[in-house]
């Protein structure tokens, strides 16, 4: 890939952050999502690439735009790489004014994303310290104390993000019992994920069972980041175990290591605050300027960027809300 891409790439989530955080707080989660979508999708058709959405919005028939198998980019005689995209990772937190919505998105060398379906998957995720030491197969304990270990700090001292799901209440149990603090998340488990290799942000360990689709976006930000990430597929049905096997997978509850979530050496992940996080800044509005808080990071070269873009939406007026 080339490297002017992962500037490229931070004007896309910056588009679909500044057209959905007009809807923080409105009770409008499909208008935020809606919002986001097509101003991702317009500024992609700008992007010095030829790709292919792998991870997006759903199949042809279910989505009007970033479906899986639509062509993104410039196109012929550019870099051919896999896409996967979120367009707004939490509409319900968007939708609630809530923290850690995030406009995220994620780059490989064409082929070595793996095209994860919808349903759910098993996580654990961890920073670089604690990569390599934990095991989504180990009992909690174990996996708090590995990673207290590698960080240096004592079991009470670690913090782990776990969405608030009825079926995480034995996994809360045991990582309480274990002494560990945990944060309960509404939704956004990609910025959870993430979360966990950035010290300043207090987040040592991701669990819990959450979106496939998100697990390969997180995993491709944690193989920038340095970090750890297994997952494992959680079909609900045999149809769903069905499409597991159609991939390859003779078995569905095989473990997904990071090098089977994002294969090869190169990589690049994007995202941009929506609402505010410990991580990001969401989007601020001061009449006709707008300012987006940004991460953008490459596998390669492990280099990481902040941005904080100022924006004129008297100029990009499309990226405005109309009511």
């Amino acid at each position: 890939m080339e490297r002017s891409l992962t500037l490229e790439l931070v004007r896309v989530t910056e588009g679909a952050a500044l057209a959905s955080a007009r809807w923080m707080g409105r009770g409008k989660k499909e208008e935020a999502d809606d919002a986001a979508t097509k101003a991702m999708r317009a500024v992609f058709d700008t992007v010095p690439m030829d790709g292919t959405v792998v991870i997006g919005e759903g199949e042809m028939d279910e989505a009007p735009m970033l479906y899986i198998g639509e062509k993104l980019g410039q196109g012929t005689g550019c870099p051919q790489v896999d896409v996967a995209v979120d367009p707004l990772e939490g509409t319900n937190i968007v939708a609630k004014g809530m923290w850690n919505a995030l406009t995220v998105l994620a780059v490989a060398d064409k082929g070595n994303l793996l095209h994860a379906p919808d349903m759910y998957m098993e996580k654990i995720a961890v920073g670089p310290k604690a990569a390599g030491k934990v095991d989504i197969d180990a009992p909690v304990i174990d996996n708090l104390r590995a990673v207290a270990k590698a960080n240096g700090k004592d079991v009470s001292d670690l913090v782990a993000v776990i969405m608030d799901r009825e079926r995480h209440a034995k996994l809360i149990h045991e990582v309480r019992e274990a002494g560990a603090r945990i944060k309960l998340i509404s939704d956004g488990d990609v910025a959870g994920a993430i979360n966990s290799a950035f010290e300043h942000t207090g987040v040592d360990i991701l669990f819990g069972i959450g979106g496939a689709p998100e697990g390969v976006i997180a995993a491709v930000a944690l193989k920038c980041l340095g970090g750890d990430f297994q997952g494992r597929l959680v079909p609900q049905n045999e149809q769903e175990t069905e499409r597991c096997k159609k991939m390859g997978m003779s078995d569905p509850r095989q473990i997904l290591r990071l090098e089977d979530l994002v294969k090869g050496d190169d990589a690049i992940f994007a995202a941009t605050g929506v609402t505010d996080g410990e991580l990001l800044k969401g989007v601020r509005y001061a009449g006709t300027t707008a300012t987006t808080h940004s991460v953008v990071m490459r596998a390669r070269t492990g280099t990481i960027r902040f941005i904080e873009g100022q924006h004129r939406l008297d100029i990009k007026p499309h990226f405005v809300m109309k009511d």
